[in-house]
């Protein structure tokens, strides 16, 4: 089954994270080709696509065996070798990429400094440079590089096929083999655009998340700044409005919460029914906020 697709690996010696994504005319490519542990390392396998190098690569790795010659041997041991193209990066940004002199044009790969950008059955065989080139220039966090790194391939033709399917996967430095961030955008015209799109909300959740942290830990200022940023990558996420209209409320911004819980109920009112249930050890704040939201309405209800 052969899979047309550019992805690109990489590692961020800053952070120490992992990570890969890739772009396809296939469905749910993300299923096949993206792979990734914490502390060990990311995988990229296409062309004729055999998902076991994912596992396997990762396993080597994580036993202290060299990228280059771990790939070498699983693909000395494949007969279809020739037509595979496979990539890894270790957690210490050592790379290693193959691209089968099978693999059907145009198809190749290119190397840097702790990634590698490879493709097969492009429209040119401008696509592989211009994702590695659009990726050593992007600023920020290893996910929006990668996605960069897309963008720079589609930019330059991209799959010969046209778009259908994308992915997104990065592991910490260090973890459990479930931490993960990982994004699937499994069928849709302009795939590229969704990964993008969910990027951000997943940005935006992260942050809450932090906020949420941050209040519990009592760190007031901390936990309004992520809120903040929070919501203004989604200022109309229902979700995220009421809870840091909550998190807001707890830190002793009353009004400030109030505003934000009210949008969150104006646009999805089975918060205000929500809000009945929580309990103190879930939302120390729901008290006064329902109080204070009682107290509106009969105010209201009197003139």
């Amino acid at each position: 089954m052969r899979r047309g697709t550019y992805s690109i690996v990489a590692h961020d010696p800053q952070t120490g994270e992992c990570g890969v994504a890739v772009q396809s005319h296939w469905f749910s490519v993300g299923s096949v080709v993206t792979w990734g542990r914490a502390g060990v390392g990311a995988v990229a396998t296409q062309s004729l696509a055999d998902p076991a190098y994912g596992p396997r690569l990762l396993e080597a790795l994580a036993a202290g065996e060299e990228p280059q010659a771990a790939l070498d041997r699983l693909v000395a041991a494949d007969p279809q070798g020739r037509f595979r193209q496979v990539a890894c990066v270790r957690a210490d940004g050592a790379v290693a990429v193959h691209t089968g002199e099978g693999c059907i044009a145009f198809a190749g790969h290119t190397t840097g400094e702790g990634f590698s950008a490879q493709a097969n059955m492009m429209v040119s065989d401008r696509v592989w440079g211009a994702a590695a080139e659009a990726f050593k220039t992007a600023q920020g966090s290893l996910a929006r590089r990668l996605m960069a790194g897309l963008d720079g391939a589609e930019a330059a033709g991209g799959d010969a096929r046209g778009r259908q399917s994308a992915a997104l996967v990065v592991v910490p430095a260090a973890g459990e083999e479930w931490d993960r961030f990982e994004l699937r955008v499994e069928d849709d015209p302009e795939p590229l655009e969704e990964l993008r799109r969910l990027l951000v909300v997943r940005e935006a959740y992260d942050l809450a998340e932090k906020a949420d942290e941050a209040m519990g830990e009592a760190r007031h200022e901390d936990a309004a700044r992520y809120g903040a940023e929070a919501l203004a990558l989604q200022p109309d996420n229902h979700e995220l409005l009421f809870w840091s209209g909550m998190g807001m409320a707890q830190s002793g911004d009353l009004e400030g919460g109030l505003s934000l819980v009210r949008r969150a109920i104006e646009l999805r009112p089975d918060w205000a029914e929500l809000l009945g249930r929580l309990e103190p050890a879930i939302a120390p704040s729901a008290g006064i906020v329902r109080d204070a939201l009682a107290n509106e309405a009969a105010s209201q209800r009197a003139e």
